[in-house]
């Protein structure tokens, strides 16, 4: 399958902007930044992308599908639900723990975002799907036996706001906790949240417990 050149340089540009924002923060970086680090004309990245904020929101949808891809394998392997989350559990902290330029950016971008408001809504939208997609793993999960203890649109806040949080502060204090720690402790917090239906018979079956 062939890619327009427009869609070809869209990525570059939104890879080449997830670099520099991870290295010099929201603040320090300009369209000439991006452009420069690109390879192309100011003009050109303006070109597809009118203003900063514009091409910040394709950067977290860039962030956002990168985890999901990660985390979608691990979900779909096995078919023991429970072993499903811990397993997405493990990748989900494995990407925050690594601080790619992905958790780097998330992160400024919501300190940035405590005084420039323009930034709240591609944020928002950026959490948005990144619960929708963990709703959607745990819906099907239900459908394997496991089910939560609290509202299924609502676990994937607490999962996220669990990963960032320990993110943050591995990032700011990184001797403080090790992997083993925040994985033994979603684990448990995890497992308190769910629990397993008992197997039903099959429909239709007609027998009986043996004395």
């Amino acid at each position: 399958m062939r890619y327009k050149k427009s869609e070809i340089s869209i990525a570059h540009i939104v890879e080449a902007t997830m670099r520099v924002l991870a290295r010099q923060g929201y603040a320090r970086t300009s369209l000439m930044d991006i452009a420069n680090e690109v390879g192309m004309s100011k003009g050109a990245v303006h070109y597809h992308f009118p203003t900063k904020e514009a091409l910040i929101t394709q950067v977290l949808q860039h962030a956002v599908d990168a985890v999901a891809e990660r985390t979608r394998k691990v979900w779909m392997a096995g078919e023991n639900p429970l072993m499903a989350v811990r397993s997405a559990l493990r990748e989900l902290w494995a990407v925050r723990s690594s601080l790619s330029d992905d958790v780097k950016v998330v992160a400024d971008l919501l300190a940035q975002s405590m005084h420039d408001a323009n930034l709240r809504q591609p944020l928002a939208s950026y959490y948005r799907i990144a619960f929708s997609q963990v709703e959607e793993q745990l819906r099907a999960a239900q459908a394997l036996g496991l089910r939560p203890k609290v509202d299924a649109a609502f676990l994937p806040r607490i999962m996220h706001a669990l990963l960032d949080g320990f993110a943050l502060q591995k990032m700011v204090d990184p001797e403080s906790i090790s992997d083993e720690q925040v994985l033994s402790a979603l684990e448990t917090i995890a497992a308190s949240m769910f629990e397993l239906d008992p197997v039903q018979p099959a429909q239709g079956s007609d027998s009986k417990p043996q004395p």
